[in-house]
């Protein structure tokens, strides 16, 4: 049998094994973020395996993403989890609009999509920074 005839389909149920071998994290590491994140609730059968939806695995990705890529605390990402809510950090449609005025630095770059992050943001957003860091020093 060929290998396209084993592969599972997108909607299907997946083990802890292979969301963990899927997205790059030890098996340990995906039970701890379920005793930290609300939000990942995987199924369990007899013996206490788990099986994990689609939308489990897409929320596993996106916390993935916020702790290894952009470099947040747990706590940072059960903030940000919290006040924008799971479809918002899972489609990186979420932005800060909690900054106490305009020369405060703001918690969390401001994310349209994915797609939309150029570099020349990036630039525009560390001078920002740059510019808030100059200010506090001088007062």
């Amino acid at each position: 049998m060929s290998a396209s005839k084993h592969a599972k389909s997108p909607n299907a149920f997946r083990t802890i094994s292979e969301v963990a071998d899927g997205i790059g994290i030890p098996q340990h590491v995906l039970r701890f973020w379920e005793s930290k994140f609300s939000q990942i609730k995987p199924m369990k059968r007899g013996g206490g395996r788990r099986y994990y939806r689609p939308e489990d695995v897409e929320i596993i990705e996106a916390i993935r993403r916020l702790l290894h890529d952009d470099g947040y605390t747990i706590k940072g990402a059960q903030k940000l989890l919290r006040e924008h809510g799971v479809k918002a950090v899972v489609h990186q449609t979420y932005t800060n609009a909690s900054a106490e005025d305009d020369n405060a630095a703001p918690d969390v770059i401001a994310v349209a999509n994915s797609d939309d992050v150029s570099l020349t943001s990036i630039r525009d957003n560390l001078q920002v920074t740059r510019d808030n860091l100059k200010k506090s020093l001088k007062t």
